[in-house]
């Protein structure tokens, strides 16, 4: 049963004052960054790699420096993995259209981008 005018109208308002209440709830992680890329985890898991080695190799030796320094290279490593690149950060909607995509990603939020996403959607 489909809602009446004054029901969807209500619906409508409900949803903007939730969306600007709980933009925390709402917005994603790190709103505004891009995935990590593939390279940099690859980068990332490998420094953490060494970073294990040398903490074995710290611990074998007895020498506290060498494990303090394998403990930092891996907190970097494990950083970098998780840091997004700046290429990453656009929008898949850009090679459709890219004037659109790109007036839409300066001016929209995130759920307003969603919510014309599914609007087109279920047109067709």
């Amino acid at each position: 049963m489909p809602l009446s005018e004054q029901e969807q109208r209500l619906l409508n308002e409900m949803e903007r004052n939730f969306y600007s209440s709980d933009a925390d709830v709402v917005s994603p992680m790190g709103s505004g960054r891009g995935r990590p890329s593939y390279r940099n985890i690859v980068i990332g898991a490998l420094i953490v790699l060494v970073g294990i080695g040398g903490l074995i190799a710290g611990v074998g030796l007895s020498s506290p420096i060498i494990g303090i320094v394998a403990f930092v290279l891996m907190l970097g490593g494990v950083l970098f993995a998780i840091t997004p690149s700046k290429s990453s950060s656009s929008t898949p909607a850009q090679s459709e259209k890219p004037r659109a995509a790109a007036r839409a990603a300066s001016s929209a939020t995130f759920m307003d981008r969603m919510n014309d996403r599914w609007d087109r959607r279920n047109e067709r």
